[in-house]
């Protein structure tokens, strides 16, 4: 009989895992003997998961993730919290302690394992016998892997790898579901009977891989397209002429924006995601909406209008050839060209200038967030990553996953504080020689939360205060080159080193403090 290690193996192998992500602990040692993949390792779990997350939302592969017991499930936490609102197909498994000195209070023991990491995993288990664990890794990766995906969790006793067990069976599974025929004519009555159509494209439009399918639809039922509050992957070519821009998570706002249209078809997204308490519709009370989306959680919480559930990017291709041809009738966006001066506007626009042909972002600089949908358009499939959760510390290691799955040149846009979060990321994007532009937008401040602080009654945030952090001094302490960058004039050289280089650099982007209000 093979071991619980031999059929664990055999499990990996059979979901496509090909790298093993995680931070080593005494209680995971016996589950590396003869790992038959290569070991990413990140210098703490924050690292490590945002790492696996950015690996599997690029290379469109589960990715497997290794943490060391209750204390490293506890330094995961926020990045699976964001793995979860990713919709990433992450399977963890955690180490125990050995089960028979469960009763004593172990050192390294996780009481309820199965509990710590919920509500933010969609499974979650220690199994009841070491036979288990097996069946509970296959019924993890198939929950991963079902739409809407996310993280699952799996605790697994130090003593269980080298019991034997029975090789479970594995199964072969399509885990998609197509929208009924009578929600795709809804939806298409929904566009044919409307003047002035409007398309709001969300995260489960890339994540169904629907890029082409809501090109086409948009191009065919003459939509304006307009990207969903928070929307965490490129939704529509931003150049394209249909394209009007991004919607803001402020309910007035939004409804100034949707005010022009008669029709509302969400995709992929939430209707909507807030930031803040507001007031009044949801959306245009003129205005007839329905949201496409795989996940029932959308429909359920539906604040009016109608929904369909399946598939989003099969749905867009079956109303594609539902509905009518309308020519689009509607204004183009145009881009800022913001003056000579070490802004985020204009570093971003030179960023965007110089990027190497297909580059793909990966972005955590929440003042900068306007700045880049102004001057640096995302114009790719697979373009654009970041995190739906709103927590900082993503989208450096996030980086790093993103540039292993897939063999474009990755620019991580970054602010001071976000970066710090997980810094240590940096070791791994040189032990794995990433191929990544690490930019850091050093205003020297939480520039973001004072922005947001007038929404409160505040011109003051206390604890804002980021001078003095030395980037290029981190970044060569984890064996990254790196350059500082203050002025305009030196700009374009650092940029053209940054992006011509294959693997790890930074620069230090010592921008011009200033406070966009939302």
């Amino acid at each position: 009989m093979p071991t619980v290690r031999e059929a664990a193996f055999a499990v990996f192998e059979h979901f496509g895992v090909d790298k093993l992500f995680g931070n080593p602990g005494s209680t995971e040692i016996p589950m590396l003997r003869a790992l038959p993949v290569p070991y990413v390792m990140g210098l703490n779990e924050a690292v490590v998961v945002a790492m696996a997350d950015g690996y599997s939302r690029a290379s469109g592969k589960p990715a497997l993730v290794n943490l060391h017991s209750a204390a490293g499930t506890g330094h995961s936490l926020g990045n699976l919290f964001t793995a979860f609102r990713n919709c990433a197909p992450v399977v963890v498994t955690a180490g125990q302690q050995a089960r028979s000195i469960l009763p004593f209070d172990p050192f390294l023991y996780n009481e309820r394992a199965a509990e710590f990491p919920r509500p933010y995993v969609k499974y979650s288990i220690e199994p009841a016998r070491a036979e288990d664990v097996p069946l509970a890794l296959i019924r993890a990766f198939v929950t991963a892997l079902t739409p809407p995906m996310g993280p699952c969790y799996v605790s697994i006793p130090v003593d269980d790898w080298d019991r034997e067990c029975e090789m479970p069976a594995l199964p072969e599974l399509t885990l998609e579901t197509v929208p009924s025929a009578t929600g795709i004519e809804r939806l298409a009555a929904l566009l044919d009977g409307a003047e002035r159509p409007a398309l709001v494209i969300g995260t489960g439009v890339a994540n169904s891989g629907g890029w082409e399918c809501a090109i086409r639809l948009a191009e065919k039922a003459g939509c304006a397209v307009w990207a969903a509050p928070y929307a965490a992957r490129e939704t529509f070519p931003e150049d394209h002429p249909q394209f009007a821009g991004f919607l803001p998570a402020w309910r007035d706002q939004l409804r100034g924006l949707l005010a022009p249209y008669d029709a509302i078809l969400v995709a992929g997204a939430p209707v909507f995601t807030w930031h803040v308490e507001g007031s009044g519709p949801h959306f245009p009370e003129h205005a007839k909406l329905m949201v496409l989306s795989d996940d029932p959680q959308h429909l359920a919480a539906l604040p009016g209008g109608g929904g369909v559930l399946g598939n989003v990017a099969e749905g867009l291709a079956l109303l594609c050839e539902r509905a009518n041809n309308r020519a689009y009738t509607g204004k183009s966006r145009t881009f800022a060209d913001p003056e000579p001066a070490m802004t985020a506007a204009y570093v971003l626009k030179r960023v965007a200038a110089l990027r190497p042909a297909n580059a793909v972002t990966v972005e955590e600089a929440p003042t900068a967030r306007g700045p880049e949908h102004e001057v640096m358009p995302i114009v790719r499939e697979g373009g654009f990553y970041t995190c739906a959760s709103g927590g900082l510390g993503y989208s450096l290691p996030a980086a790093v996953g993103v540039a292993l799955g897939q063999n474009d040149k990755v620019i991580a846009v970054l602010g001071d504080g976000a970066a710090m979060y997980t810094i240590q990321g940096l070791f791994s994007a040189v032990a794995e020689n990433a191929d990544v532009s690490f930019l850091i937008l050093n205003n020297a401040a939480y520039a973001a939360l004072t922005g947001f602080s007038s929404e409160f009654g505040m011109n003051h945030v206390p604890g804002c205060d980021l001078s003095g952090l030395e980037f290029v001094k981190l970044a060569e302490g984890h064996g990254v080159t790196a350059k500082r960058v203050d002025s305009v004039e030196e700009l374009d050289e650092a940029l053209a080193w940054s992006f011509a280089a294959k693997g790890p650099t930074l620069l230090d982007l010592r921008i011009e403090y200033a406070v966009h209000k939302h």
